[in-house]
């Protein structure tokens, strides 16, 4: 019997540690849906068109939470459930996002 995975104690981490405990199989590319906030529409649209033209799948919608950033958008890719991969797409979210005053919000799965 294999040990199983070690994942890093960190949300990505345990996200991806819940999927291995349920049985999900961790070597199969599956839709993974990331959500970043953003301030407005043109920031939403000057995002969105970014991971658009990458041939991902976008989705905007207003929410008005009270933290400043009302826009709601969810980029979802088709890749391995890999954290070093994770890590690396939300590293190119929060690039494309901080300067529009966005921000990443994590997986949303």
């Amino acid at each position: 019997m294999s040990n199983p995975p070690v994942f890093p104690d960190d949300e990505n981490g345990n996200k991806l540690r819940r999927m291995y405990e349920d049985g999900e199989d961790l070597s199969r590319t599956r839709d993974i849906a990331f959500t970043v906030l953003l301030p407005d529409s043109d920031a939403v649209q000057e995002f969105g068109s970014y991971f658009y033209n990458l041939g991902l799948q976008v989705k905007a919608k207003r929410n008005d939470s009270g933290s400043g950033l009302p826009w709601n958008v969810v980029v979802t890719g088709n890749m391995l459930p890999n954290y070093e991969d994770i890590i690396n797409f939300e590293k190119k979210l929060e690039e494309v996002s901080a300067p529009l005053g966005g921000r990443v919000d994590g997986i949303f799965r």
